[in-house]
């Protein structure tokens, strides 16, 4: 994966104000394929190629909603290597247009679990697609350690530009992101609190399943890799209040976000608010993925209406 055009990692650390307080926002959308997912797609192949899990006939598989998709469409891209991504009814339409552009083949669930999601069945046409063939890896981010591990590259680059930060807010679906941020910064710093941002309707911290409209934050199951993290406190964001604090972030800085970002933003000020967090605190939260995938839901007058009367 040498190249300057895919050069992943080393994204900005931008300061933003907030009631006098200074916010670090590592900008993750700066990523070759727009996403933090770069860093896990690029280290799990390449860590699975070289131990000999995968070689140039190897067909990879995964189910995802949104970036991780991406990811992994424009690394197989790169290492030529056939990809299948199952995705389901609430998968954007601009992230499913650039999955079939990097050359993905796209099999989309429909029907709803018994939660009213659509998780549990698209890792069961994973599973039964896995059965069935030959020479085929599933990447399973929710289990994978190497998913972990991709993410200590990000907890190192905040580390290096900021000492001792003392709180960092993370968003949390697949668990990858959080397990390996929070145990890299915990090796060099203990005292620093880890803020797990999750999303309503979400099971993964004991809360009760209901249907979500938004990707790339929360679940519908309980990620087995949580296990290894190492979380000092939750908070989660109603996807209605998720939407507003993009759309106002858009507003104030003409930049665009998308939603786990505004659900992280949103948690840092709730947060502040509730716990009257020291005006000197080093806070730090990261934004996996900019606004342009969520311009027919989040930026869509129309749709917010419709689905949050907004």
């Amino acid at each position: 994966m040498t190249s300057e055009f895919f050069t992943v990692g080393n994204t900005p650390l931008v300061d933003y104000e907030y009631e006098g307080r200074k916010i670090f926002i590592k900008l993750e959308s700066c990523n070759p394929s727009g996403s933090m997912k770069d860093r896990a797609a690029v280290h799990t192949l390449t860590k699975a190629y070289e131990s000999g899990l995968i070689n140039d006939e190897t067909t990879i598989i995964e189910s995802s909603s949104g970036n991780f998709g991406i990811a992994l469409a424009t690394v197989c891209k790169k290492m030529k290597l056939r990809f299948i991504c199952v995705i389901d009814a609430n998968t954007n339409s601009a992230t499913e247009k650039l999955l079939k552009t990097y050359g993905a083949e796209i099999i989309k669930i429909s029907e709803p679990d018994e939660y009213g999601g659509y998780l549990l069945n698209r890792l069961a046409k994973v599973r039964e697609i896995v059965a069935q063939s030959k020479n085929i890896y599933w990447v399973n981010q929710y289990e994978n350690k190497l998913n972990a591990e991709s993410y200590y590259s990000l907890a190192d680059e905040i580390l290096f530009e900021l000492t001792e930060p003392d709180y960092i807010f993370v968003p949390v679906s697949s668990g990858g992101t959080i397990t390996g941020v929070s145990r890299r910064i915990k090796e060099k710093y203990p005292h620093t609190k880890i803020i797990a941002v999750d999303s309503m309707g979400s099971v993964i911290f004991g809360g009760q399943a209901k249907k979500r409209y938004l990707p790339g934050l929360g679940s519908g199951i309980v990620p087995a890799i949580l296990k290894l993290s190492m979380i000092d406190d939750v908070v989660t964001v109603e996807e209605k209040n998720m939407i507003r604090e993009c759309r106002e972030f858009f507003n104030e800085n003409s930049f665009l976000i998308g939603g786990s970002s505004g659900a992280c933003l949103f948690a840092v000020k709730m947060y502040c608010q509730i716990n009257n967090l020291p005006i000197n605190s080093k806070i730090v939260t990261i934004f996996p993925d900019k606004g342009e995938r969520y311009i027919d839901t989040i930026y869509d007058d129309n749709w917010c209406h419709k689905n949050f009367m907004l």
